[in-house]
């Protein structure tokens, strides 16, 4: 598959019908893709028994960060399978009510992703009883879908703490088109099985419901704030080396929104996957794999 290095250069925002945002296309099932190389534990981070996953033995950490309901274990198999473990120490997290980070319920305040941001380096700053001690002096962060968010607005707030940073199907802030997008998966009872059992599987068919209707609701809330802001005064406040990859055929995160990171995300760098959707970290994660390793090492 083609990949185009951009810079500063339009695109324009072609869809296809709505897929749930975060999730997979294929299958949400929590198959273990990778080897017994990786270790999962918990740590009391704010108040919260946060769960993750760890593997590899570099000298470069690198945080996965997941999208809506999502967790290491359904959202970054291949990454956690494949990425350099030599060059690389991997952690995959589960935010506050998603995956294994239960108890508490999940919910979604105005301030979530900042909340989730804060979460998630204190979790790369604590020390760790297993492996390698978690406590990085600096790492680099991979945020899918809402991950992305929760990334940019870490790397912008601790910027002395964010070594790279590589962002996909994320947006700075909502539209009303996006709203329609959001509201056309908001009952989870007319999506496919196929899409639908596997996340029943791992939360409860209840949980899962009324979790992903408050995040609907969540993620709509910020189109009550000027320009459906989010995250957007935050970009110029970015100085790591930034990534952003898109895939052209995104039905649930239009193109524009990558442009606008890129634009506004100085010295950013933008690849895009002709063939990508949502999930391209997924469907094509060998070369995916490439992309971030590369990026990383540079």
């Amino acid at each position: 598959m083609a990949l185009r290095l951009c810079r500063n250069t339009p695109l324009c925002a072609t869809f296809t019908s709505a897929c749930t945002r975060g999730t997979l296309f294929s299958s949400l099932k929590p198959v273990l893709f990778y080897s017994t190389s990786v270790i999962s534990a918990k740590k009391e981070v704010n108040g919260v028994s946060l769960h993750y996953q760890q593997t590899g033995r570099g000298n470069h950490g690198v945080l996965l960060l997941p999208g809506a309901l999502g967790s290491g274990q359904t959202d970054f198999g291949p990454q956690l399978k494949s990425l350099n473990k030599d060059h690389f120490t991997i952690v995959a997290w589960d935010p506050r009510g998603y995956g294994r980070s239960i108890p508490p319920n999940r919910n979604f305040p105005l301030e979530f992703f900042h909340r989730d941001a804060k979460d998630a380096v204190d979790l790369m700053q604590a020390s760790s009883n297993i492996g390698k001690a978690l406590n990085f002096s600096r790492f680099s962060m991979l945020g899918w879908s809402d991950g992305g968010i929760t990334a940019l607005i870490a790397a912008a707030q601790y910027t002395f703490l964010i070594n790279k940073l590589v962002v996909w199907g994320s947006n700075a802030y909502v539209t009303e088109d996006d709203i329609k997008l959001y509201n056309a998966v908001r009952d989870v009872s007319k999506w496919s099985e196929r899409m639908r059992k596997p996340m029943e599987e791992m939360y409860g068919s209840e949980y899962f419901a009324k979790t992903w209707a408050a995040w609907v609701d969540g993620i709509c809330q910020f189109a009550k704030r000027p320009d459906g802001n989010i995250c957007r005064e935050v970009l110029p406040q970015i100085h790591c080396p930034t990534l952003i990859v898109q895939g052209l055929k995104d039905p649930m995160v239009p193109n524009f929104h990558a442009e606008f990171l890129h634009k506004h995300i100085k010295g950013s760098r933008l690849h895009l996957m002709p063939e990508g959707k949502h999930n391209l970290h997924l469907r094509f994660s060998e070369e995916f794999n490439q992309i971030v390793e590369e990026f990383l090492l540079q």
